[in-house]
């Protein structure tokens, strides 16, 4: 699946953003995804390194693993949320748990959100988006907040301060663009500004406070939630960004999001419940569309076919085959896999393929190649299909390096990292989709065996490739000439080893 480029207009070049992860391709491809859309992101290994670069400068966002080597991410979360200086910081929780009491702990513990791994590129950008523009939202009403406060200090100094401060709550009150409240204990309102009317469809304030004798039933869908807020309120005195869904004066419903405080008097007495409303059905709607993507996408990934080959079978192509000029080619194979299969169990065996072909799976969509297909402990990726793209050999090289680096991380039994052997060839192939009930789609031509022949007469932890794919890429990676090799079907031919990216001159 290809994402689009999100380019968000409140997102700040200067944006600061820490991860506490120590899955190094996470953080690589995180590194990489949020950097090019302008944030800056510090790296951190365990919980004792993200809390050193949490205190050298406070970030705007945290992305935190669960399971980290010196401190579970629950544990760190609440940590955070019990420090003034850190409580406020946006937490999304990363993590390849996907059971729904994972997901309970994680928000129970203070996080914002919770991304489940393998992600998408698209997923993680808008979320964290989501998070910063909320973080700067809040930031926004707890600055209002306290000018206000510091206005009804004065009051109680001067009566004419008094005065003044009235007149000036008075005038942000009615002129406010978000809905403003307050209620008694008993869920009635005492006073809702005119933007509140209007958000739940009422003509006039008063008309709302006339009209509403009950806030449980009458405001709430869900009758129980203010029973809920209330509960949560009674133990840390403030709520920030509850959604809820609630009814307008229609029947009709939308999602809101609120801010609900205590006010009290100066003997330490309950006065009313004081609150912010801000309309969220936009961003719902962006969410719910968003999850329609991914199991759109879901759907599309189970019989592993490319997004523009799927739509064609679905508008009702039968036999889809077409020749492409210029494609690139790779075969990785795990060295020695038969013989370390044999001391894992089936369970293991299985668990440890999906983790590498998972990983292999999220660089060829960050590079935007294709996968093909895996063939027992093999895997098969191309770029510049099913339509033509520019720079795909560059992708293919860089995707190469970055396995055989990453392949290093998964153990074999006898506790040594795996190693792995590619070969890359390029030019010309037929590509089609063949089966009728279970469709496959797949390469075939000479470039398709000779990118074969340099994987199996390839070395452990080396590119081995063509001449032609030398000379395309040789002014932009380095390059070390092997020799003449013996080529079924071609002869002797010459190849090199791909070292690794040209620095710049």
């Amino acid at each position: 699946m290809k994402d689009a480029d999100p380019s968000p207009d409140f997102v700040q070049p200067a944006m600061d953003l820490v991860i506490i992860d120590d899955d190094v391709e996470t953080r690589r491809l995180l590194a990489r995804l949020l950097t090019q859309q302008g944030y800056r992101l510090r790296e951190a290994t365990n919980a004792e390194s993200g809390l050193a670069a949490i205190a050298q400068q406070i970030p705007d966002l945290i992305l935190l693993d669960i399971v980290l080597p010196d401190l579970d991410g629950y544990t760190l979360c609440q940590r955070l949320k019990t420090n003034p200086a850190t409580r406020d910081i946006p937490i999304i929780f990363l993590s390849s748990l996907v059971d729904s009491l994972d997901k309970v702990k994680a928000f129970q513990s203070g996080g914002a959100d919770y991304i489940a791994k393998p992600f998408s590129v698209q997923e993680v950008l808008v979320r964290v988006q989501n998070q910063i523009y909320l973080a700067q939202q809040r930031q926004q009403l707890h600055q209002k907040n306290q000018q206000l406060q510091r206005e009804v200090e004065e009051r109680l100094q001067l009566e004419k301060a008094r005065q003044t401060a009235e007149l000036n709550y008075h005038s942000l009150f009615e002129n406010s663009t978000v809905g403003i409240f307050k209620t008694t204990a008993h869920g009635q309102f005492l006073s809702v500004n005119p933007s509140m009317a209007r958000l739940y469809g009422y003509d006039s304030a008063d008309a709302m406070i006339a009209a509403v004798e009950d806030i449980s039933r009458q405001i709430y869908v869900q009758p129980k939630r203010r029973e809920e807020l209330l509960v949560y309120l009674s133990r840390f005195d403030k709520i920030t960004d509850a959604e809820s869904e609630v009814f307008r004066q229609d029947g009709s419903t939308f999602w809101v999001s609120e801010d609900i405080w205590r006010v009290f008097d100066t003997e330490g007495q309950l006065i009313y419940y004081e609150g912010i409303v801000h309309d969220i059905s936009e961003r719902r709607q962006m969410e719910d569309e968003l999850r329609q993507q991914r199991q759109q996408a879901d759907r599309l990934l189970v019989n592993i076919l490319p997004y523009r080959i799927a739509q064609r079978l679905k508008s009702g192509s039968r036999t889809i085959a077409e020749s492409l000029d210029q494609v690139s080619v790779l075969f990785a194979d795990l060295v020695d896999f038969t013989a370390a299969s044999t001391e894992m169990s089936p369970r293991q065996l299985v668990k440890m393929l999906n983790e590498v072909f998972s990983m292999f799976d999220q660089l060829a969509e960050f590079y935007r190649l294709e996968k093909i297909k895996t063939i027992g402990d093999a895997y098969m990726v191309a770029g510049g299909l099913p339509t033509a793209q520019e720079g795909h050999d560059v992708a293919i090289a860089q995707f190469a390096l970055d396995i055989a680096e990453a392949i290093q991380q998964f153990p074999r039994p006898d506790g040594e990292g795996f190693k792995i052997r590619i070969g890359i060839s390029t030019g010309p192939v037929v590509a089609g989709v063949i089966g009728r009930r279970k469709f496959a789609y797949d390469l075939w031509g000479d470039t398709v065996n000779i990118a074969s022949r340099m994987e199996t007469t390839g070395s452990p932890q080396r590119i081995q490739v063509t001449p032609e794919f030398y000379e395309r890429l040789k002014d932009k990676f380095l390059f070390e000439p092997r020799g003449h090799v013996a080529v079924k079907g071609r002869g002797q031919m010459m190849t090199y080893w791909l070292i690794g990216r040209r620095p710049p001159s």
